[in-house]
């Protein structure tokens, strides 16, 4: 059972994501403005993790330099503030199903930063490295295919839907391609800030260690630059009014559950199996995201969709397999010098 226990807590994680999809693209169907709801959920999951950062990181952390203060709060803006905000805009534009697929291009995103950065070497003239480098093509290929190609329409359920909201596009073929086209783009710019904030990450990890307090701070600071945006973008009272409906569940789950509960879950699974393990789990966020978002929020599902998605998940493994390969070499060669 023990032997499990990952394959279980990554299924868990993705289908928390497919649900953050589905739930994200109910409330702004519903009329909620999707800056406050960064807002918002930024807040909710400062107020989760705040207590918990405290009780086991507060004594141990170590201080807090002005300068990674700083660097702090510009990653936060970067990868948490900017993106969201920009993912937001995106969904109101798209669907559920795009923003799954286009997740699965992060970590090809994260890989070409890091590579800008001089972080990540692609060696062209090795197996591994023609592998990344495939990967990052079939990347490119279904970030271009979900924009420009829709093809036939398929539609899983004709019925009422459990999400679904009658002033808002019941199906896609209602949303103009122009409306379509700049989606994607904001979707693969918002993918784009999130990798930033990964690498980014990195370097200001070294310099303040305490990942808990570090998240905590984070979005301690990303609600501040939310809430600084919603009030210059939407000054009408009742847009931030929450009542007991989908907004308040959408607000709540992903605050609390995607911030704060999947960070434990993911830190776990990596430190069982690996971030390549983990990574691998990505596409299974888009399968759930694809049918769920057909029977609840009645989205009809194109063949372009499915094309550029397929193409995305290809790409990830191309990549995630030539990174582990050099990986497993690189392993093998401190072994031997080791021994030696």
């Amino acid at each position: 059972m023990n032997k499990n226990k990952p394959y279980l807590v990554v299924f868990i994680i993705q289908a928390i994501y497919a649900a953050m999809f589905l739930l994200s693209k109910a409330a702004f169907d519903h009329g909620m403005n999707n800056f406050i709801f960064v807002f918002y959920r930024q807040t909710a999951a400062t107020v989760f993790l705040i207590p918990f950062a405290i009780v086991f990181e507060w004594n141990t952390a170590p201080p807090l330099p002005f300068k990674t203060f700083c660097k702090i709060f510009f990653i936060s803006f970067i990868g948490i503030t900017l993106s969201l905000d920009i993912y937001g805009v995106a969904l109101t534009k798209t669907s559920a199903t795009l923003a799954a697929a286009t997740t699965n291009c992060l970590p090809v995103i994260t890989f070409f930063l890091a590579l800008l950065l001089r972080i990540e070497v692609l060696r062209i003239k090795t197996i591994p490295g023609v592998a990344k480098l495939v990967g990052v093509v079939a990347c490119l290929a279904g970030a271009a295919t979900l924009p420009f190609y829709k093809g036939p329409h398929f539609e899983l359920w004709s019925h009422h839907h459990l999400l679904g909201s009658h002033k808002t596009q019941h199906h896609q073929g209602l949303v103009t391609s122009s409306s379509w086209i700049k989606g994607c783009f904001l979707m693969l710019l918002s993918n784009t800030c999130w990798g930033m904030w990964l690498v980014l990450q990195s370097f200001v990890i070294k310099g303040y260690p305490s990942k808990l307090l570090l998240t905590a701070l984070q979005c301690l600071l990303s609600s501040i630059q939310s809430l600084v945006i919603a009030l210059a973008v939407e000054r009408d009272i009742e847009q931030w009014k929450l009542g007991w409906n989908v907004r308040l569940i959408a607000v709540l789950y992903c605050g609390i559950l995607v911030t704060g509960v999947t960070y434990y879950l993911q830190t776990w699974v990596i430190e069982k199996k690996g971030p390549v393990f983990l990574a691998m789990s990505t596409p299974l966020a888009l399968i759930m995201t694809i049918f769920a978002s057909a029977i609840l929020l009645g989205e009809i599902i194109t063949l372009g969709s499915i094309i550029g998605g397929l193409a995305l998940v290809l790409g990830l493994y191309f990549v995630l397999w030539g990174k582990s390969r050099e990986l497993t070499a690189k392993a093998s060669l401190d072994l031997e010098q080791a021994s030696s």
